[in-house]
């Protein structure tokens, strides 16, 4: 990419910020200025090139006892499944630069503006969509169980969903307080989804958000604003096998041995 996004990192300062009571991401040892930072924490797509090696988890839940065992009584993220999604396959989306592009930077051909208020002062948040995203939004509500989940904060990337989903996709959307904020990056534990993993799919552009379970991910390119982009379109045929399928792994695994 020519311009990294601005949503990227946050530097150490803002740990204690008021935005970041729900959480942090990408420390630096170097600070930055105020309203660089604050920005900062609105957002997160989840691209610390620096990070140290996460360990990888495929099956262990994150949130454990200080010895090491699970917790008896663990509460899941997502509600008991509705009865229209009985037997479906849960699919995991995340947001930023997987479905949309969103900037402070005023933008002419911004499909939204988002007014967010940060520290008492009001900012508008131009959002760009992902070529072919409203159709992939349909299909996938037709399919799957859907569940918005991003490491963005929830004042941002709520209303931005209220705009993008038109057909009701999203049967849940979950934001950065549901996120494992771990050595840096906030990582999305599938295992506490309430959902089983061998039904289970998660849609990223960001390696680290899926780093616990890397089995069950479909990767899609970073996007920013080339409108020629046809991912989310090609991905349409594939998520139509996979859900016809009992166990997604053959299938994710079949995918990443092509690719």
């Amino acid at each position: 990419m020519d311009n990294p996004s601005i949503f990227t990192q946050v530097s150490r300062e803002d740990v204690n910020s008021p935005l970041q009571e729900k959480g942090v991401h990408s420390p630096s040892s170097s600070k930055k200025p105020r309203s660089r930072s604050i920005f900062h924490s609105l957002f997160c797509c989840l691209c610390q090139e620096d990070a140290e090696p996460l360990p990888v988890n495929n099956n262990a839940p994150l949130l454990t006892e200080e010895n090491g065992s699970v917790p008896k009584a663990t509460k899941y993220l997502l509600p008991e499944v509705k009865p229209q999604d009985t037997g479906k396959i849960c699919v995991v989306i995340d947001l930023d630069e997987t479905l949309v592009h969103s900037s402070f930077k005023p933008v002419n051909n911004a499909d939204f503006i988002i007014p967010v208020e940060i520290d008492g002062t009001v900012h508008q948040v131009y959002v760009l969509k992902r070529p072919h995203v409203d159709e992939f939004l349909r299909r996938m509500g037709e399919m799957f169980e859907c569940v918005l989940f991003t490491a963005s904060l929830a004042k941002y990337a709520d209303p931005v969903a209220d705009l993008l989903d038109k057909w009701g996709a999203f049967r849940a959307r979950l934001f950065r307080e549901s996120c494992a904020f771990h050595r840096g990056n906030y990582v999305k534990d599938l295992s506490r989804l309430g959902r089983d993993l061998n039904k289970l799919v998660i849609i990223d552009n960001s390696p680290a958000s899926y780093i616990f379970h890397p089995d069950n991910a479909v990767p899609v390119v970073s996007w920013f604003d080339d409108m020629s982009d046809t991912e989310l379109l090609d991905l349409i045929p594939f998520f139509e096998k996979l859900s016809r399928v009992e166990d997604v792994y053959s299938v994710l695994k079949q995918r990443r041995t092509a690719s």
